[in-house]
């Protein structure tokens, strides 16, 4: 009779699959990538099969892994609501804590994060700045951070922020380049881009009657902070959200333009996997993030 398969190898197996890389997956396992391989290599060897065929540059699953990752998935997530239902009799928030989040951090909300750790002692945060859509069904992440509100099958969004975007520049380069009068005046400036669901640049802004126009740009970044400076520094128009340039507006380093041909509205939303019963880390961390939103709006 074949050895039971062990839940460690399990885990590294959904692990890679969902990251699409050993070492990632070791990152996000806290352990050596050796020690991941090995369990892997384990795993194939207790099931007399080929799992993920590997090549320098990529992982794809074989059918027999394909077949594989569906289960493991569901039985991951059975130990974690056994062990769920045990951590409920316990009124201390403990236990491990991962977290995705797309790189637009801003003071209030770092503070916002200490503070969730330091009420929480017990609690293993890992904070994983990312500039695409984790998997979150595959167990590697309790919760993330969005911008949007499109959710895949199994999950659960929950909206904290609406923030109205507007287009902005700087004086110095509106006086260098002129002022768009309208939508079609854009083809001919500099426009600072972000990402479309964090993969490929933005190629169009919200028109306010409905509908979107095309923009182009030689400086993308995923980054707010970084968009909003570099529209301080005169490099081009960008479109952000007010509360990321409420400063910049105050002291006039930046201002509005084509106030009433383009806008729209952001939204950050809490995503996590839907389930009967929640890890409490998980919880207390959506209540201290629902407590700061309203800060940041201010």
């Amino acid at each position: 009779m074949p050895d039971p398969v062990e839940t460690s190898e399990l885990l590294a197996f959904v692990r890679v699959v969902a990251a699409k890389s050993v070492s990632r997956a070791a990152l996000e396992l806290g352990v050596p990538r050796a020690t991941v391989s090995r369990r892997l290599a384990r795993l194939e060897e207790r099931l007399g099969v080929r799992l993920i065929q590997r090549t320098t540059r990529s992982l794809s699953l074989t059918e027999a892994g394909t077949t594989l990752y569906r289960s493991a998935q569901l039985a991951l997530d059975a130990i974690a609501q056994a062990e769920d239902s045990v951590r409920r009799s316990d009124t201390l928030v403990r236990g491990p804590l991962r977290v995705s989040m797309p790189p637009m951090m801003d003071h209030s909300l770092q503070a916002a994060i200490c503070d969730f750790a330091t009420t929480h002692p017990e609690v293993q945060l890992q904070v994983h700045f990312a500039s695409h859509y984790v998997d979150l069904r595959s167990g590697g992440y309790h919760l993330a951070l969005r911008a949007g509100t499109n959710l895949e099958a199994g999950l659960v969004g929950r909206t904290l922020l609406r923030m109205p975007l507007l287009a902005v520049a700087s004086p110095d380069y509106l006086a260098l380049h002129g002022t768009p009068k309208s939508g079609r005046d854009l083809r001919h400036h500099r426009c600072l881009l972000g990402f479309a669901r964090g993969e490929l640049p933005e190629s169009t802004w919200p028109l306010l009657r409905g509908g979107d126009l095309r923009v182009t740009g030689t400086f993308v970044s995923n980054a707010l902070p970084l968009l909003a400076s570099a529209a301080v520094a005169g490099l081009g128009i960008g479109l952000l959200p007010r509360q990321t340039v409420a400063n910049e507006l105050r002291s006039s380093t930046l201002v509005q333009v084509l106030p009433k041909t383009i806008g729209g509205e952001a939204r950050l939303a809490i995503v996590y996997v839907e389930r009967e019963f929640m890890l409490p880390q998980v919880r207390a961390f959506i209540d201290a993030l629902v407590a700061w939103a309203p800060q940041f709006s201010r």
